[in-house]
């Protein structure tokens, strides 16, 4: 697949109802941050960047916005369209100064245990996005509140909803069991470009 090449977007009439897949996280951390909106919830930035970073949902709002409508279709057969607006990825990463030596983008969610990555052209791909909002609104629990990734050139399971930290790395066998996300060990593929 070329790095180059752009996700289909699509006109607001063709926006459809969004479904929701799986519930928010179930734990004290992710209450405590629903119960006062996400205003002490920070996104991590760590690993191979020269500087190691920590933003809240408001720094990432004050960053240039970019907004699509893209098509998120999952592994299982559904699928929707829906606007997303969000900080581009690569916008926060060149903030942190990625270094020369990195070759992946590491991204954990506040739902223990879930967590995936990018190649970095993926991660510095132009419609690779962390998103905080959805259809004019602010993004709902459902759909991954505070911010989640959205990659609309791969497949639903690659968008891992309440981001909580990225990491920038060299190598991915440190992480999990080495497969590059938790998706493989429930038996997909680290590979999930549309």
């Amino acid at each position: 697949m070329s790095y180059h090449s752009m996700a289909r977007e699509f006109d607001r009439s063709q926006i459809s109802k969004p479904r929701v897949n799986g519930d928010p996280p179930k734990n004290e951390t992710f209450e405590r941050l629903l119960a006062v909106r996400f205003v002490v919830w920070r996104l991590t930035l760590d690993g191979l960047v020269a500087r190691p970073s920590s933003f809240s949902l408001a720094d990432l709002k004050r960053y240039p916005s970019s907004t699509q409508i893209t098509h998120l279709a999952c592994e299982e057969g559904w699928s929707y369209i829906a606007e997303w607006t969000g900080v581009p990825l690569a916008y926060v990463l060149n903030l942190a100064g990625v270094l020369p030596q990195a070759k992946y983008v590491v991204y954990f969610s506040l739902d223990r245990g879930w967590w995936d990555s990018l190649d970095i052209a993926e991660a510095l791909h132009p419609q690779t996005l962390l998103a905080y909002g959805m259809n004019d609104q602010e993004l709902p629990k459902g759909h991954g509140a505070p911010v989640r990734i959205r990659v609309p050139r791969q497949l639903g399971y690659k968008n891992v909803k309440h981001l909580s930290r990225i990491t920038v790395t060299d190598n991915l066998k440190n992480f999990g069991k080495g497969l590059g996300s938790t998706a493989p060990e429930f038996g997909y593929s680290w590979y999930a470009w549309i």
